[in-house]
């Protein structure tokens, strides 16, 4: 294997995660950014985020030395008397606008800051989720920075990295994805890659651009779909579960994606779909699947409300216990977390609400006020008048359930994540609630 001279600019998810693995394959990598607290952290040794597995990659390609930190894309492109960076990598934020689109400027600034310090052939790829025609705009930036004409190539290597997972996505993903615009670049994208025991796809930059959009958006479809059919089961009478369990049985379905709860969240998959409606808009094509996916999401966010409600009839003055703030377990990411939407909601009915989450807590602290923040579940549960599952951390589903109901004023819970099992905990006396289950 061939080791190579890696750029990334942006160390934060997906930077970060795609750094460290790259050193994990045996290149040499410097992670830029322009952030001087996590650039000062990551020089220290400590991990601005979390993620499982992170932590000792990082330590590990510190010490061998096959990973570094700059805060310029200049110094982050030097790699001494071995040379300058074959691959750069941009990784950084492309937020939403107003409108939904992506906003590209940080994109476009790396791409001039990148054209102005080559000193040799390079490859630009978009690291970051952007938009079809991105690698367009890159290319014309690159053309306008390089007064001396250095050779390079634009590409597009779109992530796929579920929080929680990203490290194993990585290093053991489905496939790897590279569009490209010259065999050349695809050679030394191919060689990158060589150690990853995986299917490469190599495809034109637009399609690869549009695989990123279209897969998070059909996962998407696939969590809606589910929460929809769980409310035609609650009025029914009908066990989503069963449902799920059958359709998922069907190989050209699969079981992944469907499981019904209190809708999706993260940065990903509300940021994606948004830019993914924008952009058929925005060629003349109203993708109107995209819009009826947002619409149940947020009826599906709506339904801890809707229970505490039939529940607890008038709610000011209540207690409500909301177990998992992140928006996932093995993150502790609040972006676009429905905990937020739904303590919101609750505070605006006069709810007192506690919370707690294994990882998440100190940044919810920034986010929310008004709250109790509990030192564990069973504090957050201590004189409840309800039990809101939001996260299906580990440690959620392996409670003392008959602790839980002494702790409790009344033993009411309500499962936004249909884990746990409903006749045993009626049985300790619960009442019990959870998504499209009788």
């Amino acid at each position: 294997m061939k080791q190579h001279r890696i750029c990334i600019v942006g160390s934060g998810y997906v930077g970060l995660v795609s750094g460290a693995c790259l050193a994990e394959l045996g290149h040499r990598v410097i992670c830029v950014d322009s952030d001087k607290k996590k650039l000062a952290l990551l020089k220290r040794g400590k991990n601005p985020i979390y993620e499982p597995g992170l932590d000792e990659l990082l330590a590990k390609h510190r010490r061998s030395g096959n990973l570094r930190f700059a805060g310029s894309v200049a110094e982050g492109m030097r790699f001494g008397k071995a040379g300058d960076a074959e691959v750069v990598f941009i990784a950084v934020g492309t937020p939403p606008r107003p409108s939904g689109s992506a906003d590209l400027s940080f994109v476009e600034a790396v791409a001039a800051e990148v054209a102005e310090n080559m000193r040799s052939y390079t490859v630009l790829v978009d690291k970051s989720t952007v938009p079809v025609e991105t690698g367009d705009w890159v290319k014309k930036t690159v053309e306008r920075h390089n007064p001396r004409n250095i050779p390079f190539d634009v590409a597009s290597n779109p992530e796929f990295l579920a929080e929680g997972s990203a490290v194993r996505d990585f290093l053991e993903p489905d496939r790897v994805v590279v569009g490209v615009a010259s065999k050349r670049a695809e050679e030394l994208l191919r060689s990158v890659y060589a150690p990853i025991k995986a299917p490469m796809i190599v495809t034109d930059i637009k399609s690869a651009e549009l695989i990123k959009h279209a897969s998070n958006s059909f996962l998407a479809t696939k969590i809606s779909f589910i929460n929809a059919v769980a409310e035609l089961c609650e009025k029914t009478g009908a066990d989503v579960s069963k449902v799920a369990e059958g359709m998922g049985a069907d190989r050209r379905i699969g079981t992944h994606f469907l499981r019904a709860g209190i809708g999706f969240g993260g940065f990903c998959f509300p940021k994606d779909l948004e830019a993914f409606y924008w952009i058929a808009q925005s060629k003349g094509y109203d993708f109107k699947l995209l819009k009826a996916v947002q619409e149940i999401n947020e009826h599906a966010k709506a339904w801890p409300i809707r229970q505490v409600e039939a529940e607890l009839w008038n709610l000011e003055g209540k207690s409500v216990a909301v177990l998992g703030l992140a928006f996932k377990p093995d993150t502790d990411d609040l972006r676009y977390a429905p905990s937020l939407e739904i303590i919101a909601k609750l505070q605006e009915h006069r709810v007192k609400v506690t919370v707690y989450d294994p990882v998440a807590m100190p940044k919810a602290k920034t986010l929310l006020k008004g709250v109790r923040f509990a030192k564990n579940a069973y504090d957050a549960v201590k004189g409840a008048d309800c039990l809101l599952l939001v996260t299906e951390w580990k440690e959620f589903c392996e409670l003392d359930f008959s602790r839980v109901k002494k702790l409790m004023r009344h033993p009411i819970i309500l499962d936004g994540r249909n884990v746990y099992d409903g006749a045993k905990l009626r049985g300790l006396g619960f009442t019990y609630r959870s998504v499209g289950r009788p």
